[in-house]
């Protein structure tokens, strides 16, 4: 008898239209994205009309192409999984709606599953879990460490107060006049320059494992504005080394200060700016003091927003019996409890 797990994952969040199915939440038959970037880079960020119309547009595509190259058929699909928030409400819905519809047309259950929930996940499609561990979720609008002591059970430990990491480097990319998204741009001009202009470091209160990111955006605008006023000129690259030293610093202190703390197995990394080069290998570096514990980092591919997460996050919940109904509705703020 079979008891293999398929389940067909769709994440329309944000700017990607992505489409995938996996295998017993661990092994990808097929992950599909649709990237809008070239559409909203002449904004300079994501316009979320644009993005919904650009959904709309290309999602039945990315569903077929998926369940077309996993070679699988709707009648095997163990279930659909869908990301069900945070992100772009009218982006959202676009996607939970493909999916009810789906679920409904094939009688197959349905998943509602938290985006960074996936982005944590994506993790499962490199190696298996070992609990307890902690999450460093980085991405464009999230800054989070994330304990778990078991499947489906996060506790969010530390989060930004302001700005996340990934919303910091567009907007210092902003003012170095480099194209969006910036988080691969100034990672690219940091491996070139030297960290020669001193930024704060957001530490906060003692023991805490929250960030803020605003204070050090303003200080890298303000030092680029008084140079510009007294007729200096600061090197980019040095700008861009100097910058990402400072969030590469306190995303890594507090990280292995939290895990030491925490006494955990494994250290995931996970969300879009998991893909910098300098904050991989500076996590790699500090971690490999601390030899007890796993460090674990997907590939660039299983980084960025994806379906193949949403479809490892949903096995989990699939499998305890944490089900949606044809009520599903998008959650622009939903919480990861």
């Amino acid at each position: 008898m079979n008891h293999d797990i398929y389940v067909l994952g769709i994440e329309t969040s944000c700017d990607e239209t992505a489409a995938a199915v996996v295998k017993n939440g661990t092994e990808i038959l097929s992950n599909i994205v649709a990237s809008q970037m070239e559409s909203h880079k002449r904004f300079g960020g994501v316009v979320p009309e644009i993005a919904s119309r650009h959904h709309v547009e290309q999602i039945t595509l990315v569903i077929e192409e998926a369940m077309r190259k996993a070679d699988v058929s709707f009648q095997q699909l163990s279930a659909i999984a869908v990301t069900q928030g945070p992100g772009l409400v009218g982006a959202l819905l676009i996607g939970v709606n493909a999916a009810k519809a789906l679920a409904f047309a094939h009688g197959l259950p349905l998943v509602g599953v938290h985006h960074i929930a996936g982005h944590i996940y994506a993790n499962r499609l490199v190696t298996e879990m070992k609990f307890p561990l902690l999450s460093l979720v980085v991405s464009g609008g999230h800054t989070e460490l994330v304990y778990m002591e078991g499947h489906g059970k996060f506790q969010v430990i530390g989060e930004t107060r302001d700005d996340a990491a990934g919303e910091a480097y567009d907007k210092v990319a902003r003012a170095l006049n480099l194209p969006y998204p910036g988080g691969p741009h100034i990672d690219r001009l940091a491996q070139e320059g030297k960290v020669t202009i001193d930024l704060p470091r957001a530490w906060l209160e003692e023991g805490s494992y929250d960030f803020s990111f605003s204070g050090l955006k303003s200080a890298v605008l303000n030092t680029l504005h008084n140079a510009n006023q007294r007729g200096e000129i600061i090197d980019p690259k040095d700008m861009a080394a100097s910058f990402q030293a400072s969030v590469i610093d306190v995303l890594v202190t507090k990280t292995v200060n939290a895990a030491k703390e925490y006494n955990v197995r494994q250290v995931l990394l996970a969300g879009g700016v998991a893909a910098n080069r300098g904050l991989r290998a500076e996590l790699e570096r500090k971690m490999a003091e601390l030899d007890h514990i796993e460090l674990v980092i997907p590939p660039l591919s299983l980084c960025t927003d994806n379906a193949a997460m949403i479809a490892a996050a949903g096995t989990v919940l699939f499998t305890q019996g944490k089900l949606a109904d044809m009520a599903l509705n998008a959650d622009p703020s939903l919480e990861l409890d």
